[in-house]
């Protein structure tokens, strides 16, 4: 396949990011998990840990035991044969309790689209998303795959504190929110599910490459999914994948 060509941006002197391209597209993402991919695969010497974005691939490395030049190289031979990452490891259906104290924003939104409450719920719901990054906040879910009629620009009043679970979107992207934060993202409903849970055994539930559909649920069942999570449980189910 022809690959766009990389850049090797040095991160101080324990990091290297490769960088694919300088927006946000399926085919960059794809090739940034790609190469983490690979790199797990290959177990390359003094790598400490990798964490993949939309368009590039953050490598930190140990000073001690190798050099940015050496890193370099193998990463290099890996990019001649690397080819994009097609197909998730896991999908997780994922419950939601959309509009009300959940999502404060499902009206508003619908409104500015144009559209019913029921209709905005379908819309973003029977999208397939892929987690294309982790960040921000530990756990915390970027997703590609919002169906186009319903992107809606952020905020120009971000909120000061938005709940833990919050399912919001934010110009072409969705996500998951893992903790309790700050937000300019639109709310519309809450999981109960912890894509981060220090407590847990599986501390982080989702990770960078996996698919996600969402389920509507009915307030009535809040309560005892968000105590079954808070002891653990994952709630969400993984699923077979696309």
């Amino acid at each position: 396949m022809s690959l766009p060509s990389p850049r090797f941006l040095a991160c101080g002197d324990t990091a290297v990011t490769v960088e694919f391209g300088r927006e946000i597209s399926p085919e960059l993402n794809a090739l940034a998990l790609g190469l983490d991919a690979a790199l797990r695969d290959a177990s390359v010497p003094g790598i400490v840990e990798t964490v993949p974005t939309y368009r590039s691939l953050l490598i930190q490395f140990d000073p001690l035991t190798t050099t940015p030049e050496e890193i370099e190289a193998p990463i290099r031979a890996l990019l001649a044969t690397l080819e994009s990452r097609t197909g998730a490891r896991r999908r997780w259906k994922v419950p939601v309790v959309y509009g009300g104290e959940y999502g404060i924003d499902l009206e508003d939104v619908a409104a500015r689209h144009a559209i019913s409450v029921n209709e905005l719920i379908k819309r973003h719901s029977e999208a397939v998303y892929t987690v294309a990054m982790l960040g921000f906040l530990p756990g915390f879910c970027y997703l590609a795959g919002l169906d186009p009629s319903i992107a809606t620009p952020r905020r120009t009043d971000p909120r000061a504190v938005t709940p833990a679970g919050s399912i919001a979107i934010g110009g072409i992207q969705a996500n998951i929110a893992s903790l309790e934060a700050p937000s300019g993202w639109h709310l519309l409903g809450r999981t109960p599910m912890r894509p981060f849970m220090p407590s847990r055994e599986r501390v982080f539930l989702i990770d960078a490459g996996d698919e996600v559909v969402f389920e509507p649920l009915p307030a009535e069942r809040w309560d005892a999914l968000d105590k079954a999570a808070a002891a653990g449980e994952w709630v969400a189910q993984e699923v077979s994948g696309g």
